[in-house]
Formats: structure tokens, C-alpha cells, sequence
């Protein structure tokens, strides 16, 4: 198998009869709808780590329950950004995602974009485990994330309160160091 293709992998879900590409070379997505809630599967692949991220809106807020490995300890901002491409690496997935045009915040902030999922905390052994609820990231709608791109960042987002001429747009958070798309491709 040559490098491009060593980076695919196919696969049949046992949840339902859909089949799933998915691109090894970064965070990759893939997703399936099962009765009244959607799930989501993500993995990462760092320089050398790997993860599994679930995200889960049932009728109510989306959940992300996971975990990355391979990542520098310490915080690190987490955000969905609003153009599900990468082919420019992560610097194509655009701003965060943000339907009502708001400032940057903080989660549980009022005004805030819709993707500012705040940072999450990586221990010494570069593992982080994730458990973010959120009722601004839904799975379907209008203002769906599937398509999107999820971002890890280098840096700790400062939640819209660092004073820097970025907090309000970007949380000064850094270069992205780690994306992916939310999307399925059908069998």
C-alpha cells in the first residue's frame, strides 16, 4: 500500500449498514444516526498518539465524551470551526464557527461563539479525557456541525478575557496544531 492509501481505512459500522472512510493523517470523523440521537466517533492521530471522541446530542445539549493521546501536557483551547476542509491542513478550516456573530468566550458565557468549546487539560503522559456538554453544537439543524471541522490549538485559549487584540476573536490560543471533519462519507 503506498503512503496515500496507507492513510485510508474503510470500514462497516455494526450499528448500522453504512460504510466510513476515514483519513488517518489527522482528526478524523465518522458519525451514524440511530433512532432519536446521533452519535459521533472521532479519532486523532498526532505525531504519535491516537483517540476516540464520541459526540452525542440526543434531544438535548451535545455531548463529547472521549479521549486524545499524544498531545504536549497542559491546556490547550478546543474549538469548532466553521469550513469542514483541510486541504490546506488546519489553517483551511477558517474561524470558529459562529452563526450568530458574536465575540469569543467562555462556554457557559452568553455572548460567545457557537464553536468556543473552551480548552481542555492534557495530563503529563500528553492524555487528555474528555467530557464537554454543550447546547451550541448541535448534530442536525441549521446549525449543524456536521461538515465542520474540530481544532485543537497549541496554546490555552484565554476565553475572550486575555485583554490581547486576539481574546475576542480567537482566545489567543495559538496555532492549530490538530483538526479534523465532522462528516461521514456513505458505502
Amino acid at each position: 500500500m503506498d503512503d496515500k492509501t496507507s492513510r485510508w481505512i474503510r470500514y462497516r459500522s455494526s450499528l448500522v449498514n453504512i460504510e466510513y472512510l476515514l483519513n488517518l493523517s489527522r482528526f478524523t470523523v465518522s458519525w451514524a444516526i440511530r433512532s432519536n440521537f446521533t452519535l459521533v466517533y472521532l479519532s486523532l492521530s498526532v505525531e504519535r498518539g491516537c483517540s476516540e471522541i464520541t459526540l452525542n446530542d440526543g434531544d438535548g445539549p451535545t455531548s463529547v465524551t472521549g479521549s486524545i493521546s499524544g498531545l504536549q501536557p497542559g491546556l490547550h483551547g478546543f474549538h469548532v470551526h466553521a469550513l469542514g476542509d483541510t486541504t490546506n491542513g488546519c489553517m483551511s478550516t477558517g474561524p470558529h464557527f459562529n452563526p450568530a456573530g458574536k465575540t469569543h468566550g467562555a462556554p457557559h458565557d452568553d455572548i460567545r461563539h457557537a464553536g468556543d468549546l473552551g480548552n481542555i487539560t492534557v495530563g503529563a503522559d500528553g492524555t487528555v479525557n474528555l467530557n464537554i456538554t454543550d447546547g451550541q453544537i448541535p448534530l442536525s439543524g441549521p446549525n449543524s456541525i456536521i461538515g465542520r471541522a474540530v481544532v485543537v490549538h497549541a496554546d490555552p485559549d484565554d476565553l475572550g478575557k486575555g485583554g490581547h487584540e486576539l481574546s475576542l476573536s480567537t482566545g489567543n490560543a495559538g496555532g492549530r496544531i490538530a483538526c479534523g471533519i465532522i462528516g461521514l462519507q456513505d458505502g
